[in-house]
C-alpha cells in the first residue's frame, strides 16, 4: 500500500503528473528514506531493523519507469522471521508484507540473500519502485 501520493502529485502541480515529473519528485522525497523491517510476536509487532539508503544508489531507470535503489542497516533482533516492511520517504510511504523465503504468495518484498536474520549482522537489499505503478494505485492518503 502506498500513502503520500497526493502530496507527491500536489509537488509536481498536476492531479495527473508525467511518469519523469511524478519520478523527480519521488527522487527528491527518498533521498533520506528509511525502511522498518518488522516481525510479529505474541500478536504485537516487533521492530527487526532499521536500513537507510546507501548513498549514491538512488537511480530512476527511465526505459524502466523505475526507482532503484539499495538500503542496509543493522539487524537489531533476530527472535522472530521479517513480515512486513514500511519504506519511508519524506511524505511518501510504501507498506507491505516482505519474506527471506523466495515464491511465497502474497508477499511484495523478497528480502532474500541480503538480509541474514541474524543480530549484528548488515542486511544489505535492493528496492525498485515503479513509477507505472506508483501512477495506477489509488490515494491512500
Amino acid at each position: 500500500m502506498k500513502h503520500g501520493l497526493e502530496a507527491l502529485k500536489r509537488q509536481c502541480n498536476s492531479r495527473h503528473p508525467t511518469h519523469q515529473a511524478l519520478a523527480a519528485v519521488l527522487m527528491r522525497d527518498l533521498q533520506h528514506c528509511r525502511c522498518y523491517i518488522y516481525g510479529q510476536q505474541a500478536e504485537e509487532h516487533v521492530l527487526l531493523a532499521v536500513l537507510g539508503l546507501q548513498a549514491g544508489s538512488l537511480d530512476y531507470e527511465k526505459f524502466d519507469q523505475r526507482i532503484d535503489f539499495m538500503l542496509a542497516g543493522e539487524i537489531i533482533r533476530d527472535d522472530c522471521v521479517p513480515l512486513t516492511y514500511r519504506l519511508q520517504g519524506d511524505c511518501f510511504s510504501i507498506t507491505g508484507r516482505c519474506s527471506m523465503l523466495p515464491r511465497v504468495c502474497g508477499v511484495d518484498w523478497y528480502i532474500g540473500g541480503g538480509y541474514s536474520g541474524k543480530a549484528g549482522d548488515q542486511a544489505r537489499l535492493k528496492f525498485k519502485v515503479s513509477i507505472k505503478e506508483v501512477l495506477r494505485q489509488k490515494t491512500k492518503d
